[in-house]
């Protein structure tokens, strides 16, 4: 499976890297504190921004303590955060400019995992903080588009959460690539189960049959 794009735009957690065990521990944890009755991991929040799910879960708490605090959680957790199949290689290759990170962590967070995994750095880095609303808004993936110089319709997105694919399509891209099983019924244009195999040169986004899950 083949398109065109010139600019392509990652989510992090669960597409280049994998923080979701280190996540849940911190959520539950939190949770304890200020939302007994929440199971952070059944909530299907996933991508939402940390703020966010402050707001909506303790919204009776002193905000700033109660962000802060899981904040700290994530924070400690981050060193353990690890590359996802086929990450390092398919960012490895891409030309500076063509491609960034849009991620629903805040900049510390978010860049210590990216770090931790082994991953480049863009200098066109996109985080919760950077944005009025977070996923599914499409606030993340306009401000990707434009740091990269592009319009919308001419990026790719790859996202793992059901906010994140909101977030692309409401943005107005051009392909939306999910990854893994999460998002197979969502509004993507195709699923694959990593980005491993996955290449991009000249314009031409090349996706190989064996890692799709889901293709249109």
């Amino acid at each position: 499976m083949e398109f065109q794009v010139s600019g392509l735009l990652f989510d992090n957690d669960g597409v280049l890297v994998d923080s979701h065990q280190a996540a849940v521990d911190a959520w539950n944890e939190w949770c304890a504190v200020y939302a007994p009755s929440i199971d952070w991991d059944k909530q299907g929040t996933a991508g939402v921004r940390a703020s966010d799910m402050v707001r909506m879960w303790a919204p009776e708490a002193d905000f700033d303590s109660a962000y802060a605090f899981i904040n700290d959680l994530e924070l400690a957790t981050a060193g353990l955060t690890v590359a996802l199949p086929g990450s390092l290689a398919l960012l490895s290759s891409l030309p500076a400019g063509s491609w960034t990170i849009c991620t629903s962590a805040g900049l510390e967070l978010g860049l210590a995992r990216v770090r931790a995994a082994g991953l480049p750095v863009p200098s066109a880095f996109v985080c919760g903080d950077d944005v009025e609303k977070g996923k599914p808004a499409p606030d993340p993936y306009l401000l990707g588009a434009s740091r990269l110089g592009l319009l919308p319709s001419k990026c790719v997105v790859f996202e793992d959460a059901v906010a994140g694919v909101a977030s692309a399509r409401a943005a107005g891209v051009g392909v939306v690539v999910g990854v893994g099983s999460r998002v197979v019924g969502a509004a993507v244009d195709c699923v694959v189960s990593s980005l491993d195999g996955i290449t991009y040169s000249s314009g031409l986004l090349s996706i190989p049959s064996d890692s799709l899950l889901k293709g249109v």
